[in-house]
């Protein structure tokens, strides 16, 4: 009886089965790659997964995966596709690149821990410029084209170990191109920087990725670091700064075999909701208390070759130099940029005075101009090959120089009756230079460093108690901060444009928040407007504006004293 009632369950399963469609199967072609002007001289090979449902009229969505084929992704692929649980996505598997030896008697050069562990964005541009263009080149067997979105919302990057690193740094550094990620065994250790992200992923304003992270208790715990550790803590740092984040952890070691069994449901999830963008995160309370929801970088203008020196009178309008062109312009009731002057000398940075006149660093000439509102200059020193100034409410003019005739940089005071003396010297380049909002205390950017200096300012005007007081983060395949333009906001508050974007410090020495601009540059800003509470910023060849929570203090103004600083 049992038998038979067996067999009957099993005769009863048959035409269910027998109304099961095979599942299309996708197609893999290998491929080689050599002709790498991101990392020069490098072989690799690399294979593309087109699955059977893709149609050249329309481009396809695309999943990147670094060291070649892993988590039986094409299989997973054919299933989800079918099912329409992923949109009809093309893999490009990539094996890292090796320079190949001269003779048998030497070995290759291994270029994947400096690719995939080194941050930066050198990896994404080889991606992005090189390897996927070479993709669409192709044609499957059947003769379709090969067309790639390039939408990053249609893209995903994923590997394991130094390829989940990898995967991480490409989309953190263009989000454009690649908004979901999937890390294995992630290798956010100590071996080319990667240990730094779950700080970035704090203070930077929030990107739109979406990022499923695996890992095991038993992963490695060396020299470089502890994988295990290094994994929830990017995690929470991804929690805490309002991301769209999920983690399966196991207690594997350094291996695939867990990513291979979440894979499919990771990968489910990366694409949730799609066709809908992936969003950015809430960030910090202390991002939180400068940007507004919903208000992002404007362009004001662009087509400059080199603008800085922002500057904002008392009405609030923002004037900026580009020094190439020698040209200064205003910006209009109209929002848009005018020529005030066109023969400018090489004028970098400005700053308006208590007595309404707009004073100017003429690099040409090598001296401080002070402009009256009728356009007339007046010399107010000479012999100074500055970069940029700021002027007091009491109308002393700090300067800084940051170096000629090979001597170390220096910041000169400027008195109302144009007496001059250097009140410091041996800056490393020397460049932006603000007050506290009480101006008691000086701020000097130091360029070739990853420091701003604060002095106390003296009656006499001159500076003590130097130290290297604001610590700057720099991009690891730099060699400084790139500090320029410095302003503060009424609550003490620095902003520094750097390599790396905005960085907003407390009154205490540190970095809160990093705000990047569109364009990723940024030479100086200054709070512009009537309430002062717009950023203006110089970046490059544009200018961009952006309204803010904040409201700037400029040094022509009363002095402020803020609240006492959070130590």
């Amino acid at each position: 009886m049992r038998l038979l009632a067996t067999l009957s369950a099993l005769l009863m399963t048959l035409p269910a089965l027998a109304q099961e469609k095979p599942v299309p199967k996708g197609e893999v072609t290998k491929y080689s790659f050599e002709n790498s002007k991101v990392f020069p001289g490098t072989h690799r090979d690399y294979w593309v997964y087109v699955p059977r449902q893709y149609d050249p009229a329309k481009p396809a969505c695309v999943f990147v995966c670094q060291d070649g084929v892993q988590y039986n992704a094409p299989a997973v692929f054919d299933k989800l596709i079918a099912s329409g649980e992923i949109p009809v996505t093309i893999g490009v598997f990539v094996m890292h690149g090796r320079v190949r030896a001269q003779s048998d008697k030497a070995l290759d050069r291994f270029n994947r821990s400096f690719e995939y562990d080194g941050l930066g964005d050198g990896y994404a541009r080889f991606i992005l410029d090189e390897l996927l263009p070479d993709v669409e080149t192709k044609t499957t067997t059947d003769g379709r084209a090969i067309k790639l979105s390039k939408n990053g919302n249609d893209r995903a990057i994923a590997g394991n170990s130094s390829g989940a690193i990898c995967a991480f740094t490409a989309a953190w550094e263009r989000p454009d191109a690649f908004s979901r990620v999937f890390s294995a065994i992630g290798t956010y250790v100590g071996l080319r920087g990667g240990n730094v992200y779950p700080t970035l992923v704090r203070k930077y304003e929030p990107k739109p990725i979406r990022v499923f992270l695996e890992d095991g208790s038993n992963d490695l715990n060396i020299y470089g670091g502890d994988w295990w550790m290094a994994n929830q803590e990017l995690e929470r740092s991804m929690v805490f700064a309002g991301y769209e984040v999920k983690h399966s952890w196991g207690d594997g070691g350094h291996n695939g075999k867990h990513a291979g069994e979440v894979f499919p449901e990771a990968i489910k999830w990366l694409w949730s909701g799609w066709p809908a963008p992936v969003k950015a995160g809430k960030g910090s309370s202390q991002m939180q208390e400068i940007l507004i929801p919903g208000e992002g970088w404007e362009l004001v203008g662009e087509g400059y070759q080199f603008t800085e020196g922002p500057t904002t009178d008392k009405a609030g309008t923002v004037y900026f130099n580009d020094i190439p062109k020698d040209t200064t312009y205003k910006i209009g009731a109209d929002g848009k940029p005018v020529v005030i002057n066109n023969a400018s000398n090489k004028s970098n940075g400005m700053g308006f005075g208590p007595d309404g006149r707009r004073y100017v660093v003429s690099t040409g000439t090598e001296q401080i101009l002070a402009i009256d509102p009728d356009n007339k200059a007046t010399v107010i020193a000479e012999g100074i090959r500055g970069n940029d100034l700021v002027v007091l409410s009491n109308g002393n003019v700090y300067v800084t120089n940051p170096s000629s005739n090979n001597e170390p940089g220096k910041v000169w005071l400027v008195k109302p009756n144009g007496d001059k003396q250097v009140v410091d010297t041996g800056l490393n380049f020397p460049n932006g230079v603000t007050a506290s909002p009480d101006q008691s205390l000086l701020y000097v950017a130091e360029a070739r460093s990853h420091w701003v200096w604060s002095y106390q300012i003296q009656a006499d005007g001159s500076l003590k108690h130097k130290q290297k007081y604001y610590h700057l983060h720099m991009p690891d395949n730099a060699d400084a901060a790139g500090a320029d333009g410095i302003r503060v906001d009424r609550d003490g508050r620095l902003y520094v444009t750097t390599r790396q974007g905005i960085q907003v410090c407390d009154q205490a020495g540190r970095v809160n928040c990093i705000i990047p601009t569109p364009n990723g540059k940024s030479s100086n800003l200054t709070f512009g407007g009537p309430d002062l509470n717009v950023i203006y910023v110089t970046a490059g060849e544009k200018v961009y504006k952006r309204k803010v929570k904040t409201v700037g203090a400029n040094a022509w103004q009363t002095p402020i004293k803020p609240a006492t600083p959070r130590l």
